[in-house]
């Protein structure tokens, strides 16, 4: 601690450590706001992350309304997970993986379940 400052020398600082949950819960919810449209009755997308000091590395599900540009779709969310976690934990994400767990026909011609697998 200096003196005359009255602060604490950054080496001596504790450290600020955000658990994987909590980055989880950033991806799964920049992947719901990515979205265009929402399937009805679509789960909500989850996700589970990997960190290593300030990194971040993404996998996330989700379900996709039918018919849609499933490539679009998915970098948006790439795009989308990677700004939020990057401006709300402050961490870089170099990989986010997306698997489409379910796509969901909508308008005429849905399946009874209103799914397709």
């Amino acid at each position: 601690m200096t003196a005359v400052t009255g602060r604490v020398d950054a080496a001596e600082r504790g450290q600020t450590r955000i658990a994987d949950r909590v980055v989880a819960k950033i991806a799964a919810q920049a992947a719901k706001e990515a979205v265009d449209e929402r399937p009805k009755g679509a789960a909500s997308p989850r996700a589970t992350v990997t960190v290593h000091r300030d990194t971040a590395r993404v996998r996330v599900s989700l379900d996709l309304a039918y018919p849609c540009d499933i490539g679009r779709q998915c970098g948006a969310v790439r795009r989308r997970i990677a700004e939020r976690v990057r401006a709300l934990a402050g961490m870089e994400v170099p990989e986010v993986a997306v698997q489409v767990e379910r796509l969901h026909a909508q308008g005429s011609g849905a399946t009874p379940e209103g799914s397709i697998r």
